[in-house]
């Protein structure tokens, strides 16, 4: 039995069943001996998942030209700060760097990294060891200080812990008991155990007006709540920019997906068994942006956009950048690999965007000016 699954289960003997959303946590997060916080953590062709940035740097290129927009948007203002939460090897901040590095909007740049973990954080500072200077890092978003910029995320309110849901007679809740005291025939030290849900979650499913036949099995995510009232908090003027995988509240808790979204990745295997390789794996669940764009509203963000991340990164312009980095016509090994991140069939339906914004007044960002389905959250 390992470190962490021994941290589990003592945890269980002292307080009786926790719930699935604290299995997760501690799976993801336990200090020093998770999933996100072991030095031997790697993300990419390496590791158990790859990520846009990992597809092609034009993506992060894409998002440097974001980032250049809302600065004329807001004005020009002398400092504009860039923090990235979850960001990986690093990969994308340096692509963002290295399309911004000769471009006037470059001097303005102050980059800020959210790591907690310590190996990958020096593992970020080697990659990026041209910006040193540029970039500074901090272990959770309460260590900083209030921004005029942009928070961005890429895939990081997917492993945000989410509480399990069933439909029974009424709607349970998912929680972890140790096998002695009910055996459900599951290969581990684990069994889930039903028990009524807490008012949170059978508010969120009123808030969201979902209704779930017998069965349905799936997760909600409270967690994305408290995220975006942090940022609020530290967002002094500027934008929100959020990348995940996910869906409308009505598309998310659909009939036809009665088993839920939850997935976990182990070397780039894909599986649904959140209780193998504890620790080991990462542990994913869709967003469901309907709670974005309603809990950023009301802690104080304005929705901006929402659409395909394939449909945004067309409307940004990504052809216009494909010629002047590649020129004309451009390298088709370079095109076949920058079509993952736009077709439906790779990332560019399964993965949305959204931006949200405070203090800026009405905006019109130009990558959703071909589709913007925010109105249909």
């Amino acid at each position: 039995m390992s470190v962490l699954i021994q941290k589990i289960v003592d945890k269980i003997g002292a307080e009786g069943p926790i719930s699935f959303e604290t299995f997760m946590d501690m799976a993801l997060y336990y200090p020093e001996i998770a999933y996100y916080t072991r030095s031997s953590t790697s993300i990419g062709k390496a590791g158990d998942f790859y990520t846009s940035s990992h597809l092609h740097s034009i993506f992060g290129m894409m998002i440097g030209r974001q980032m250049e927009e809302m600065w004329e948007i807001m004005g020009r203002p002398e400092k504009f700060q860039i923090v990235e939460m979850g960001a990986g090897m690093g990969h994308l901040a340096k692509d963002i760097l290295d399309y911004l590095k000769d471009r006037e909007f470059f001097r303005h740049v102050d980059y800020t990294i959210i790591e907690l973990n310590h190996a990958i954080r020096e593992h970020q500072k080697s990659l990026l060891i041209e910006y040193e200077g540029k970039i500074c890092w901090v272990a959770s978003v309460g260590e900083v200080r209030s921004i005029t910029g942009c928070f961005l995320s890429n895939e990081l309110l997917d492993a945000l812990p989410v509480h399990l849901v069933v439909m029974r007679d009424e709607l349970m809740e998912v929680y972890l008991s140790l096998r002695g005291e009910q055996n459900d025939g599951q290969d581990n030290v684990f069994a889930e155990i039903e028990r009524p849900c807490s008012e949170a979650v059978s508010s969120y499913c009123r808030d969201f007006s979902i209704s779930l036949p017998e069965g349905y099995k799936t997760e909600v995510n409270l967690k994305i709540r408290d995220w975006l009232r942090t940022l609020n908090e530290k967002l002094e003027r500027g934008f929100v920019l959020t990348i995940d995988y996910g869906y409308s509240s009505a598309e998310y808790y659909d009939e036809e997906r009665n088993t839920g979204t939850l997935l976990c990745y182990y070397r780039h295997q894909v599986n649904d068994n959140p209780y193998q390789h504890i620790g080991e794996q990462d542990i994913t669940a869709h967003v469901n942006f309907s709670s974005v764009k309603k809990w950023g509203e009301e802690s104080g963000l304005r929705t901006d956009g929402y659409c395909p991340q394939g449909t945004y990164l067309v409307s940004l312009g990504i052809d216009e950048v494909i010629t002047e980095i590649f020129g004309n016509p451009p390298d088709p090994f370079e095109v076949s690999k920058i079509k993952g991140l736009i077709f439906p069939q790779g990332l560019g339906a399964s993965h949305q965007v959204m931006v949200q914004s405070k203090g800026i007044g009405t905006v019109q960002l130009r990558g959703f000016s071909i589709r913007n389905l925010a109105g249909r959250l």
